[in-house]
């Protein structure tokens, strides 16, 4: 009976690309379109186990730590970085293409910082690398993610000696 009465109170599916190209055009911004790669993305199998790899989070929704300054709202490429120790009554956020409610409630919805500390403690991963990096999503220019934020943070997970980056998109 409750699962009947839980589904029957489920809400409609949002058409997602309609509320991006709706926001986009409100902002200001030409009609979004979305990214096609012409190639796949470059995929590697883990060359040791989970349970022994270092794992760097790198999230997209605007998470910043109380101190740093807030992302800005037009094609921000600037980066984050949160300690791995930092805890989440110091975490904010801001982002202009999602609804922030869950994340100010609970940075954890888009930034499982807390979640990761304790997946390393239980030993399901390896180790959580000293630093985790943010960004603000929803970077207009595909060109400006290619050429600066991905080598930006792929040069700084190298130096992090990270083995597994797991990426949260907003």
């Amino acid at each position: 009976m409750a699962a009947a009465v839980a589904s029957s109170q489920r809400l409609p599916p949002i058409d997602h690309i309609e509320r991006t190209r709706r926001l986009y055009s409100s902002l200001g911004y030409e009609p979004y379109r979305w990214v096609h790669s012409a190639s796949p993305p470059e995929l590697r199998p883990l060359s040791k186990p989970l349970a022994a790899s270092r794992v760097a989070l790198i999230a997209s929704g605007g998470i910043y730590r109380h101190g740093q300054r807030a992302f800005h709202h037009r094609d921000d490429l600037s980066l984050r970085i949160i300690e791995r120790d930092t805890p989440d009554a110091e975490l904010r956020a801001t982002h202009f293409a999602y609804d922030l409610s869950a994340a100010r409630r609970d940075p954890g919805a888009v930034f499982p910082l807390a979640a990761l500390r304790r997946a390393e403690a239980a030993g399901r991963i390896g180790e959580l690398a000293p630093r985790a990096y943010t960004f603000m999503g929803g970077i207009y220019s595909a060109r400006k993610v290619r050429e600066v934020v991905a080598p930006e943070l792929a040069r700084r997970l190298g130096e992090d000696e990270v083995d597994v980056g797991l990426l949260v998109p907003v």
